[in-house]
């Protein structure tokens, strides 16, 4: 063999050799690959088998839920509210904007991989069923670790010993009355725009931790650590679904409709805070917020707790005795009148398809969370009331 000979031989070795490693390498990351979205798909499964399995645990075993809230969750809600509290705007609505923004890149990320060929499409949908596994797994196993389960622990109202029972008219015409009274005596001390219109002043989000934590000396479920409940940046997100707050499980962050009528905000501030101490119900987080605002040492937060009390028992009233509520409407003082009358006005603003979606939602969601009465269940905070007034007199 011929010195020009052996050197092309010796260069096409060379060359076969780094080929071949080259083919081994694309196999060692297609390998990779694949065994990466098999254990997304893993994982998800698991996370949501594991989430299944302590939602069973919840409904079908007696005391585990009441267990698992008054211990495992009390060091989970502290833990993850104390960072996020750390930041003065809402996380989830930041990573819910994030998310999109991530789900729309991958979108188009696959599609221009297949119009370029350089995937397939078999495999591209591969990949993202496994992240979107990995996703709904992660975040339904997180749901029910900090909110799902405490569907199922013991009621507020046992524990602040109201007990189901019949009330009469009468009983509910003494709290609609004692209800007007009170609202027409701070309608006319609180802070009020030049239309007439309530405008809160100060640092309300310190003070629904503040009556939260003096609610909490009275009951000591409540008691733990409050972060400061956080505005949603765009609330017109919420506004369009008729939404005054929403409580975030995954960042176990209480957030408010920063849009809407000031009487509305101190209220629905401690609704969405009594979450935070594991009471998912929407009557009985309605009622706690009743109780911290109308024992609040702030008059703007009294004002808000028993306009919304009276909002809910003249409601009722209206179903028994039409004669009784429409004299207690005239008896409203015009301040309150006009906070009322702004507020439904606000509302009408976003009725539509978006509201009535949202609202059948959240029906079905209430009721998948045994609260049988779903949207309905809302208004049952005045059985509530009227045994705390039973209790008290």
């Amino acid at each position: 063999m011929e010195m020009t000979d052996m050197i092309w031989y010796l260069n096409e070795s060379v060359w076969m050799k780094m080929k071949n490693k080259r083919s081994k390498k694309k196999c060692i990351r297609s390998s990779d690959a694949l065994f990466s979205t098999v254990e997304r798909l893993k994982a998800g499964l698991l996370l949501l088998i594991l989430a299944v399995f302590f939602q069973f645990l919840a409904r079908n075993v007696n005391g585990f839920a009441q267990w698992y809230a008054t211990s495992i969750y009390r060091i989970l809600v502290t833990i993850i509210s104390r960072v996020c509290s750390v930041f003065p705007f809402s996380i989830v609505e930041i990573l819910l904007y994030v998310l999109l923004v991530v789900l729309a890149a991958g979108v188009m990320r696959g599609i221009y991989r297949i119009c370029r060929k350089t995937e397939k499409a078999s495999t591209i949908a591969l990949k993202g069923s496994s992240w979107v596994c990995l996703l709904v797994g992660g975040l339904f196993f997180i749901y029910t670790m900090t909110c799902g389960i405490n569907y199922h622990r013991t009621s507020f109202a046992e524990e602040a010993g109201i007990t189901d029972a019949e009330y009469s008219q009468e009983e509910l015409v003494q709290l609609a009355e004692y209800l007007t009274e009170e609202v027409n005596e701070l309608a006319d001390t609180v802070p009020h725009t030049k239309e007439g219109i309530f405008v809160l002043k100060g640092n309300t989000k310190k003070e629904a931790v503040r009556s939260m934590e003096h609610l909490a000396e009275t009951y000591s479920v409540l008691e733990g650590y409050y972060p400061n409940p956080k505005p949603v940046w765009i609330s017109e997100i919420l506004s369009y679904q008729h939404l005054t707050g929403v409580y975030s499980p995954f960042t176990i962050e209480a957030n408010y409709n920063a849009d809407m009528t000031d009487y509305n905000i101190p209220f629905t501030m401690c609704h969405e805070l009594s979450h935070l101490r594991g009471f998912m119900s929407e009557d009985e987080a309605n009622f706690i917020a009743y109780l911290s605002c109308i024992k609040s040492e702030s008059e703007e937060f009294r004002y808000s707790g028993f306009l919304s009390g009276w909002l809910y028992v003249i409601n009722a009233l209206y179903e028994e005795n039409t004669e009784k509520y429409e004299e207690l409407c005239e008896r409203l003082n015009i301040n309150a009148l006009k906070d009322l009358q702004a507020n439904n006005s606000f509302w009408d603003k976003y009725d539509g398809i978006t509201a009535e979606v949202a609202d059948r939602v959240n029906d079905i969601y209430l009721k998948a969370n045994r609260q049988i009465d779903g949207v309905k269940s809302y208004g049952k905070v005045v059985d509530l009331m009227l045994g705390y007034q039973r209790i008290m007199q």
